[in-house]
């Protein structure tokens, strides 16, 4: 069976409710099966100082994905990319009978022209960029815009971006939420001591056998 994945890519440090709530309003606009959540190794693009362990920012992920579509997963440490594109590539491989879109906050927008490949990317699935309080004059306005603008879909037909030839780009208007990790990171320093457990972020994160056969 085809499944509808979402993916949303980051380093959740910490995840919050505002990382979960845009990825179930998202997972409701697109009519997702499931949402993934790929916790990065390390973000080439975000300083590493304040940056958390890895089983520590993957931990507060999957504390925050329970009871819910969204699945996390460390599967960029396993396959070892470091780029969005080339992780994309990797799932589409891995993956042939289900689909994917990539979901991205309006926040990141302005950086996308400093990912690797990005126009790779964007005619490898889909995306869906989801509002952000504050964001949307920047995304509007970013350095790729222009390009992207050629391929903007129709809110009204989100659900239907299955059947969409990327590159193809949906922007959705989703409920606010002014949640941020800087924040978060400021009001509690020592946030990732509460995952110190888990000393090991290997294939131990994910919490069950249906999960495993699900992100390889």
């Amino acid at each position: 069976m085809t499944r509808r994945i979402g993916l949303l890519g980051g380093s959740f440090n910490p995840a919050h409710r505002a990382h979960r709530a845009m990825s179930l309003a998202a997972a409701d606009a697109l009519g997702l099966d499931e949402v993934w959540w790929l916790v990065s190794p390390g973000n080439p693009l975000k300083p590493k100082a304040g940056m958390a362990p890895y089983a520590a920012r993957i931990g507060s992920a999957r504390e925050m994905a329970r009871r819910s579509v969204i699945k996390v997963s460390d599967i960029e440490r396993r396959l070892g990319t470091v780029y969005t594109v080339d992780t994309l590539g990797a799932l589409v491989r891995r993956y042939p009978r289900d689909r994917f879109i990539w979901l991205m906050g309006e926040d990141t927008v302005a950086q996308f022209h400093q990912w690797k490949s990005w126009r790779r990317l964007a005619a490898t699935v889909p995306i869906a960029v989801l509002s952000r309080p504050g964001y949307e004059s920047q995304a509007r306005t970013a350095r790729v815009a222009s390009w992207l603008r050629r391929f903007v879909r129709p809110g009204s037909q989100a659900r239907d971006w299955t059947r969409w030839s990327a590159p193809a780009i949906v922007f959705l208007r989703l409920p606010p939420d002014r949640t941020s990790a800087t924040q978060l990171r400021a009001a509690d320093p020592f946030w990732h001591e509460r995952f110190a457990r888990n000393t090991d972020a290997g294939s131990g994160v994910i919490p069950s056998a249906d999960h495993r056969r699900n992100l390889g």
